[in-house]
């Protein structure tokens, strides 16, 4: 049976403090949404788009339960917490696809053998821009690859998402529509071609000397060797050892107001990593 490939959803940004992530963002040009707090003592503070995609700055609000629940099984937080240890509190940790049947999903994974863990359901609070609240309730698939231990890909079905002032919190001072790319690095991508194929639900992976290509419904996945992220990009991979790592975001269009804050390189004007923005920015408006 042909499947559409998956959508894409959001990008998870472990950060030190929402505080900084807040700064930051916002010294970019980007609105930043109210601060909301997960049931299992992670916290975050989202960057939403027009085109439906988003950030998740990713903060630590209780150590504790954070460490309870990964070891009860918690998939998010055990991700989260082994990530940390691994690469410091700023980063580029995950990758959410959407999902319409999170218990299928569980079906599809234990067959391609990629099931990270257990069905992760929860509800959590959204503070919307008039100051009421609305409750969200998600079901978390999530996969893995032992072979690339930095990075996390799952799939969310959101079985009861707010929506009312969205739109308030998707307009930006510096015009980013969306999110066109995510860029990961590694020496052979073509090693994790039928990981990513059986995450996205797409075959179809072009690819060449300097990387592959695999396209959710939505947004384009771009796996570079370090040379080509070199080459594309100005930035080099922070990592010598073998792994699929996530390393950068492109935006569909848009550019901060702040020249200050960029570098350009070919087409793009790009924001280095700085705390509270663990990834690279890269976007295609350039200044």
């Amino acid at each position: 049976m042909i499947k559409n490939p998956r959508s894409f959803d959001h990008a998870v940004l472990p950060v030190e403090s929402l505080a900084a992530a807040r700064s930051r963002h916002e010294a970019l040009g980007f609105t930043v949404a109210p601060e909301a707090r997960h049931p299992f003592g992670t916290e975050n503070c989202c960057i939403f788009f027009e085109d439906g995609t988003y950030l998740e700055p990713l903060g630590i609000n209780q150590r504790e339960d954070c460490e309870a629940s990964a070891r009860a099984g918690n998939g998010f937080t055990a991700h989260d917490q082994a990530f940390r240890f691994r690469n410091g509190e700023n980063g580029f940790s995950a990758l959410a696809f959407l999902s319409e049947d999170a218990k299928a999903d569980r079906d599809e994974f234990v067959r391609s053998e990629i099931l990270a863990a257990n069905n992760l359901t929860f509800s959590r609070s959204f503070e919307m821009p008039d100051g009421s609240m609305e409750e969200g309730r998600f079901e978390l698939t999530f996969t893995r690859d032992r072979r690339a231990p930095d990075i996390m890909l799952f799939c969310c079905q959101d079985i009861h998402m707010p929506k009312a002032g969205k739109s308030v919190l998707a307009e930006h001072k510096n015009g980013v529509q969306g999110i066109a790319e995510i860029i990961l690095s590694e020496q052979n991508p073509s090693d994790f071609q039928y990981y990513l194929q059986n995450v996205m639900d797409n075959r179809d992976t072009p690819s060449s000397s300097l990387g592959m290509e695999i396209a959710a419904a939505n947004v384009n996945i771009n796996v570079l060797t370090p040379e080509g992220l070199r080459m594309q990009f100005g930035v080099e991979r922070e990592a010598c050892d073998r792994g699929l790592r996530l390393e950068g975001i492109v935006f569909d269009g848009g550019c901060p107001p702040e020249d200050s804050l960029l570098r350009s390189h070919g087409r793009y004007a790009i924001a280095d990593r700085k705390p509270g923005q663990g990834a690279f920015y890269a976007f295609t408006d350039t200044p």
